[in-house]
């Protein structure tokens, strides 16, 4: 059944209302303005200092966010007005922040891998971990590649009791269509503290999840995007640990992180059906689905430096990520050729990225109060190294070898000009030196063409290139409760070489006659077949984003919120072509409005939500403008509006209750591929219990709507189906 259930929003949230608020000030705690911020200038500032959007989630609402759900994508997805609606997967494809790319961190170390930038990253940070997130609206390079439509910046815990405490939580989910074979196990453990000078966190966490089931109560398929993984039959953990000793003000910390999943599907899809489905008829014949990543962070901080307050922050990122095996199909139409044109899927065409992540961030903060009182002036250098290989299952490299070395040095400003008016600038250069290696792209079967194209050697070279970003803005106090901002900001991705290479000799016509001659006479080539390709020419360039945004935000105590419109602009794109399956690189114009809201309407009664607007042009047919009928596709703005209210219930008796209503309208924009949108409902009760115990129940979805998931559908443009009702239940103890 397809319900819209907006009408009844208050009566249905007021009727049975669950645990966790947005950016909300308890009593006791300082206002909106007042919360802290590391992310949005690599400098700790409240954020009534910051002239740009950002959110701060504390601790207590991401435990109360975990009642519900206890995955980062859900928590993201809830409080961001500019994320896209999330694909209810572990992967994290067609995912974006304001229709670009999204920077996701975990203490301020980037987790991207730029030189080929696969997802399955936010769904792979345990909550259970982090102390707060920091979420900064727009482009931004202050961290390096990747924050073209905005930055997420997870904070891990660290210990502060004086004894020894430990937490254990527990936690099951089902779908209602069938309990006994999807019910999904999960549990932690941490243990904190603190002895003298130095201070521990430890903890361990293990899921596995089984069968998953539509709003229709039809079992879902475990790769429905083609490549990129589900979230049924999934084993994941994490081991994360950290150490910190301090002495006076001076600090050093050390980290460990890894994180690990597997998914063994038991049947192929059937991308054919609509939706999407398992295939009851082809048992998987693959390897599994895996992810193997550790982090390893080392932090030194000394607020008595000389020059101010200093940070010089080391890291080293192995990553290994895994994709399920593909077959031939209509929305897989190349692959790595068997010899058979009748089943022309070679048993060994499943990938691996492997890459290795280097690197060495110095941040200073000093003070300028000769130049101007009150003003402070933040800058340092980073170093990154980058290793990234792609290999299939049987060792062979499908993308060119690559290393990367890169050297950026950076300033910020921030200058009160009056008690009521700030302004803030910066710049950053980046130099890049790129080494793309030879290698030979193994024979593929092209299914446009119906043949197999036969293996060429791709020559690489080296390269230099380098990117300057500016950013500026100012903060305006129109009275002690109400901020006006406006900011201009920029930010770049590097070009996804491993992607291009991939498709050595297929990436354009020119490409191809260069490599194949003749024997591609139906596209017009001629001469003698090479079975070449050189890239000693390539010289990539970042992709420069400029966002423009101005709004306001306000905390008046009983009520709190925001509103925002941008502009982001670029010359050189990153549109995905599902069709041609490459990058274009053509104009873009992404625009939008964004707002928060929240209103205590008692000390018992809590109402708010957030909304999102979002619309994109590009330069479609390369003419050098942007038509008014020329729209981004789906891929990018799988959903134009997107909303979330809520009404969250304290009471006296430690029960607390939460009712929610998700919304995201589809897109309409793309002839021939429009995405219908939906309503949900989700409801949550929790109580706490003398012994410092809490025990949870959530119901997600709950008329078991059924629908099509904007998100999913636009990675590939097959209709994936969306997560039909679930029960999710959870104990809390800390002793």
């Amino acid at each position: 059944m397809r319900t819209r259930i907006w009408p009844l929003f208050l009566s249905t949230c007021l009727a049975s209302p669950a645990a966790w608020g947005q950016d909300q000030a308890l009593p006791g705690e300082g206002t909106l303005l007042d919360r802290l911020v590391v992310t949005a200038g690599r400098e700790e500032s409240a954020i009534a200092g910051v002239a740009r959007s950002v959110i701060v989630v504390e601790r207590e609402e991401i435990e109360q966010a975990m009642e519900i759900s206890p995955d980062a994508t859900d928590l993201v997805e809830k409080l961001v007005p500019g994320f896209s609606p999330g694909n209810q997967t572990i992967s994290g494809a067609s995912e974006n922040f304001r229709g670009r790319g999204v920077l996701i961190m975990v203490d301020g170390v980037p987790r991207n891998t730029p030189l080929r930038d696969v997802s399955r990253i936010l769904s792979m940070i345990n909550l259970d971990n982090i102390e707060r997130v920091e979420v900064v609206n727009g482009a931004s390079s202050l961290y390096g590649a990747g924050a073209t439509g905005g930055t997420i910046n997870f904070i891990t815990k660290r210990g502060t009791s004086d004894k020894p405490t430990v937490t254990v939580r527990t936690g099951v989910t089902a779908f209602t269509e069938n309990i006994g074979k999807s019910a999904a196990p999960e549990a932690s453990v941490s243990v904190e503290g603190r002895k003298d000078a130095f201070d521990y966190f430890f903890s361990a966490s293990g899921e596995l999840t089984r069968r998953t089931y539509d709003g229709f109560g039809n079992e879902m398929a475990s790769d429905a995007m083609l490549g990129q993984g589900g979230g049924d039959r999934t084993g994941s953990g994490d081991l994360f640990g950290v150490v910190g000793y301090e002495d006076g003000p001076r600090r050093f910390e050390v980290s460990f992180d890894w994180t690990y999943a597997e998914q063994e599907p038991d049947w192929f899809t059937d991308y054919d059906a609509d939706p999407v489905a398992p295939d009851f008829s082809d048992s998987y014949t693959g390897e599994p689905l895996k992810e193997d990543s550790k982090y390893l962070t080392a932090k030194y901080t000394d607020s008595a430096f000389p020059l101010g307050e200093i940070e010089v922050k080391g890291f080293y990122n192995k990553i290994f990520k895994q994709s399920p095996f593909t077959k031939f199909s209509r929305v897989n139409s190349i692959v790595y050729y068997s010899g058979d044109p009748l089943n022309p899927t070679a048993d060994y065409n499943q990938s691996a990225l492997e890459a290795e992540r280097a690197g060495v961030n110095l941040t200073v903060n000093t003070p300028t109060d000769f130049l101007f009182e009150g003003s402070s002036l933040t800058w340092g250098a980073d170093y990154i190294y980058d290793e990234t290989r792609q290999k299939l299952i049987n060792g062979w490299d499908v993308i060119a070898p690559m290393r990367q070395h890169s050297l950026a040095a950076f300033a910020q400003a921030e200058v009160p000009i009056t008690d009521r008016f700030r302004v803030q600038g910066g710049v950053r250069f980046d130099q890049f030196y790129l080494t793309v290696e030879d290698f030979e792209r193994p024979e593929a079967y092209v299914g446009d063409f119906r043949m197999a194209f036969p293996a060429i050697d791709v020559q690489g070279g080296s390269f230099n290139y380098n990117a300057f970003t500016f950013n500026a803005g100012a903060v305006f106090d129109v009275t002690d409760d109400l901020q006006v901002f406006g900011n201009f900001s920029q930010g770049y991705s590097l070009t996804d070489i491993g992607a291009f290479t991939r498709r050595a000799g297929l990436n354009s016509t020119a490409e191809a006659c260069d490599a194949y001659g003749g024997l591609l006479a139906s596209l017009g080539c001629t001469g003698f077949p090479d079975f070449t390709v050189s890239y000693d020419d390539i010289a990539p360039e970042p992709q420069l984003v400029n966002t423009f945004e101005a709004g306001l935000r306000g905390d008046w105590g009983d009520f709190r919120g925001s509103l925002s419109a941008y502009l982001s602009t670029s010359k050189d794109g990153v549109n995905y072509d599902i069709e041609a399956n490459r990058v274009s690189q053509q104009k873009e114009r992404i625009w939008g409005v964004e707002a928060t809201a929240e209103y205590d309407i008692n000390t018992m009664f809590t109402v708010g939500g957030i909304l999102g607007y979002q619309e994109g042009r590009y330069d479609e047919d390369g003419d050098g403008s942007i038509g008014d009928d020329e729209y981004l596709p789906n891929n990018r703005i799988p959903s134009t509006w997107k909303g979330v209210g809520y009404v969250s219930a304290r009471f006296g008796n430690g029960f607390s209750a939460r009712g929610e209503v998700e919304y995201f309208s589809g897109r309409d924009r793309i002839a021939g591929e429009s995405l219908d949108g939906a309503t949900l409902v989700n409801l949550g009760v929790s109580k706490e219990f003398a012994n410092g115990g809490e025990l949870s129940l959530a119901v997600r979805n709950v008329f078991d709507t059924d629908y099509i998931n904007p998100t999913a559908t636009a990675t590939r443009g097959a209709p994936v189906p969306g997560l039909g009702r679930s029960v999710y239940a959870s104990y809390k103890i800390t002793f």
